[in-house]
């Protein structure tokens, strides 16, 4: 399943923890060439040093800003003269029932879930369409298939994703390049941190009791990534089997 890694040079958003960090380090293990970008820089910079990276490939980065975000990708093209992968995973996830108007919590959502996919793609795509090859495989969540009380607007973002990679899916097939978006359930991740309300937050950390750890995602990167140019795995959903919905 490593095949079709080494020497790809990707970018990772919200590289600094949880699905980004556990990617970055599998992929570093298989030879590729890594940019990660996150908002904590200090984070970003342990975690390229310790993979030996060059202190040019931890880019400070809030996917909300679309200049941080176009920074981030062609810096990567100037380090390594292309893009292979982009893998918009920065995510945040304040779960809150509708009633309570948590407008900032969705306005955070809706910058960072959407919009940081949607300026990941806008950074990636011209260089790819250049080359003519690229993959850009972009993260929702089981909340994209399925809403629960108090995921109305997680879940909004996360079906959004799905939306615009199917989009993105046929209007690149020109182009040769490969798109996946994938859908995790829980993951032993920092997400549930970034839920502003204590009961709701107290009633998801019970979900994530059976989290799978953050490289099951890692693996389904690899799968993806690893298929035959000819092969374009568009979607992937996938579970702990304790996990009921």
């Amino acid at each position: 399943m490593t095949q079709n890694i080494e020497n790809k040079v990707v970018v990772i958003t919200g590289a600094s923890s949880g699905l980004g960090e556990a990617t970055a380090r599998r992929l570093a293990r298989n030879g590729a060439k890594l940019v990660l970008g996150a908002r904590r820089l200090d984070r970003l910079q342990a975690l390229a040093g310790e993979l030996g990276l060059d202190k040019a490939a931890a880019v400070k980065t809030d996917v909300t800003d679309y200049e941080q975000v176009k920074h981030l990708v062609d810096g990567a093209v100037q380090m390594h003269g292309r893009i292979d992968v982009i893998i918009n995973n920065a995510g945040l996830m304040p779960h809150s029932p509708l009633e309570r108007g948590k407008v900032a919590d969705w306005n955070r959502m809706i910058d960072v879930n959407i919009k940081g996919v949607l300026y990941g793609i806008a950074a990636a795509l011209p260089h790819m369409t250049a080359q003519r090859s690229g993959h850009i495989i972009n993260v929702s969540s089981v909340a994209g298939h399925v809403v629960r009380p108090g995921s109305a607007v997680y879940a909004a973002t996360k079906h959004a994703v799905r939306v615009i990679s199917e989009g993105l899916r046929q209007e690149v097939k020109p182009y040769g390049i490969r798109t996946t978006v994938i859908s995790p359930g829980a993951v032993a991740t920092e997400l549930p941190d970034s839920i502003t309300e204590p009961d709701i937050a107290a009633s998801v950390r019970k979900i994530y009791e059976i989290a799978l750890p953050a490289d099951a995602f890692a693996d389904m990167v690899l799968f993806a990534m690893s298929q035959p140019e000819s092969v374009d795995i568009n979607e992937i959903l996938f579970r702990s089997t304790r996990q009921e919905i």
